[in-house]
């Protein structure tokens, strides 16, 4: 059974920085393109949106409102990913999902599995 479960989320105050990190189980980790996803607070999973994603090659992406304060990383012998947020903002607050799927690119209806999720609040 695939699994990916996340930590690292919590409460931090708006300028500051949190590490999120994610382990996944039964699944070949080098092969997909992984991905963290966040769902603000007042939307449904219908506004669930990309935060960053790196391919199978390591190549990242990132939303624009996040490039140059987001980090993603994988270590695909330690079958871990993590997301690095430096200069946090109050939009920033979400629940953050971790994500895997098989395209290179990886938007909401590509992903196949996803973990159960980390709160981030980021206050004023």
């Amino acid at each position: 059974e695939v699994q990916l479960v996340e930590s690292g989320g919590g409460l931090v105050q708006a300028g500051g920085s949190l590490r999120l990190s994610c382990t996944g189980t039964g699944l070949t980790f080098h092969a997909y393109t992984l991905g963290w996803f966040r769902q603000a607070p007042d939307k449904g999973r219908e506004g669930r949106e990309m935060v960053a994603y790196a391919d199978n090659g390591g190549r990242p992406g990132y939303a624009d409102s996040v490039q140059g304060r987001f980090t993603i990383s994988r270590d695909n012998a330690k079958t871990t990913l993590s997301l690095t947020m430096d200069n946090l903002k109050p939009e920033d607050t979400a629940m953050y999902y971790c994500a895997v799927g098989l395209c290179p690119m990886l938007g909401v209806p590509d992903v196949v599995k996803w973990g159960q999720g980390t709160q981030v609040t980021v206050s004023s």
